[in-house]
């Protein structure tokens, strides 16, 4: 049925009486009504969405019906439903009308290219291109308004700026050493609470993905700890020298100092982040993927700087024998005692060096790839698909640490190194690991660091989601 609505939504579209607009509004609302009791729930709206367009995502329903809903029973009767439906257009007549920017009834290439600038994105002509296919009805590069009327009917975006973000579909996880440029929260979101929900949900997601990879995190520890000390330490070597020294509890020391420092870190850069926006734009204009850059950049320095104490005490756990400490408190009380309170920044320049080309390799590669697949594979819809997605974000997440790696082990030196009594500066180390081992010295540890990545990636994703529907945030 909701098939045969798309041939007739579009030639009433542009009829106006209120007449006309009640007997289409009547019959959608019948069609998704498919126990006929004269209310829609969400599974209702959901099943409907479903069958309207593969292109929903999870949440529309929701959003739907929290908009639409007046008298909050979680149900919507056929008055709710007309008069969400009558606002919803009246705001994607304004949305066709600020994109429509020279005023011919049509959108083209253009105006979709300078909609997406306007927020910062730069797109091609042929992702332009893609976005009008994916809405229009014939083989012309233009959208009119009974196509785009149509098309937004039953999408739950309110301007053009949902409208783009609809468009651009993005994903960012943890994975324990991502330095990824914090997402922007809508105005909405910041009003409803669904931010800090948002938060709540990526801070939880980090912990599990950090938890579940714990042995795969200590394993690079340990490997880079003791390249210097062992040419021949080998990866499998390794890993049972852990397992006979403490068990396979062992495999998680120092894991809860990093799930812990994963709430002020993620608060303190998206905090951060927003301060710098601010300051980067001028009279209030959009800022560009340069000033997201560099102000996300900014965000995860401040933030790390903030929370680098917690880093060093991490690594000395994971370093530490069975019984040396008796827990996070014992090691950093005996750290501050025996070693001062410097020591708890040892590491940090390349540590700090590091952020730049991991956090720029990570959101380059993740773009080019996105982008190749939206002008080479996009067909009926603009989103690639969880598992793509997935797949982009691996792949992006890797190649950032193979870059920022021989930064990440001069850190991990430096900071076990700290309690001798005259302990080499970074310059110094770098000198040595390349005498001792050569070029391949700064990449010990690298395999295990990488075979974590896909299901930190695929747990944090997944965690995310369970969490983020328990929440309740759209």
């Amino acid at each position: 049925m909701l098939r045969w609505l798309r041939g007739f939504v579009l030639p009433a579209a542009s009829c106006q009486e209120d007449k006309e607009d009640y007997f289409r509004y009547r019959i959608l609302f019948e069609d998704l009504d498919r126990d006929g009791n004269g209310v829609l729930d969400i599974s209702e709206l959901r099943e409907g969405l479903h069958n309207w367009s593969s292109s929903f995502t999870p949440q529309s329903e929701k959003a739907i019906l929290k908009a639409a809903d007046t008298n909050a029973d979680n149900k919507l009767d056929f008055e709710e439903f007309m008069k969400y439906l009558q606002e919803h257009e009246k705001k994607m007549k304004l949305a066709f009308k600020s994109l429509d920017r020279n005023s011919d009834g049509v959108i083209e290439v253009s105006e979709v290219i300078a909609a997406f600038k306007s927020l910062g994105v730069n797109i091609s002509k042929a992702q332009a291109k893609e976005i009008l296919q994916s809405i229009s009805n014939d083989e012309t590069l233009t959208i009119d308004w009974d196509e785009w009327k149509y098309y937004f009917l039953l999408r739950p975006a309110k301007d053009i700026n949902e409208i783009v973000r609809f468009w651009k579909r993005t994903s960012v996880v943890d994975i324990g050493e991502s330095l990824a440029i914090p997402d922007e929260f809508t105005e909405e979101e910041k009003h409803s609470g669904d931010w800090w929900r948002r938060l709540v949900a990526g801070g939880i997601a980090g912990a599990v993905a950090r938890t579940c990879t714990a042995p795969f995190d200590r394993w690079k520890v340990m490997m880079q700890f003791h390249s210097l000390q062992s040419r021949r330490m080998r990866l499998i070597s390794e890993f049972e020298l852990m397992i006979k020294e403490g068990g396979i509890r062992s495999l998680w020391r120092g894991n809860s100092v990093n799930a812990l420092k994963i709430a002020p870190e993620t608060a303190l850069k998206f905090g951060a982040y927003e301060q710098y926006k601010k300051w980067l734009s001028f009279d209030g204009a959009k800022i560009g993927i340069v000033e997201r850059f560099i102000s996300g950049s900014l965000a995860g320095a401040t933030s790390q700087t903030c929370v680098y104490p917690l880093e060093v005490l991490k690594t000395r756990l994971a370093i530490s024998t069975t019984g040396q400490y008796t827990g996070a408190i014992d090691c950093a009380k005996k750290i501050l005692k025996q070693e001062g309170v410097r020591v708890f920044f040892k590491g940090y320049v390349p540590n700090l060096l590091g952020i730049i080309p991991y956090a720029g390799i990570d959101l380059a590669v993740y773009e080019l790839l996105k982008n190749y697949w939206l002008e080479h594979h996009a067909e009926d819809s603009l989103n690639p698909g969880i598992m793509i997605l997935l797949a982009f974000s691996t792949f992006s997440h890797t190649c950032g640490q193979v870059v920022s790696f021989p930064l990440n082990l001069i850190r991990t030196h430096m900071q076990a190194k700290a309690l001798e009594e005259s302990p080499p500066s970074m310059i110094d180390f770098i000198q040595d690991v390349y005498n001792k081992e050569g070029a391949r010295g700064f990449f010990r540890g690298l395999t295990p660091n990488i075979i974590k990545v896909l299901p930190a990636v695929i747990i944090s994703c997944v965690t995310f989601e369970k969490v983020k529907n328990y929440l309740g945030f759209i």
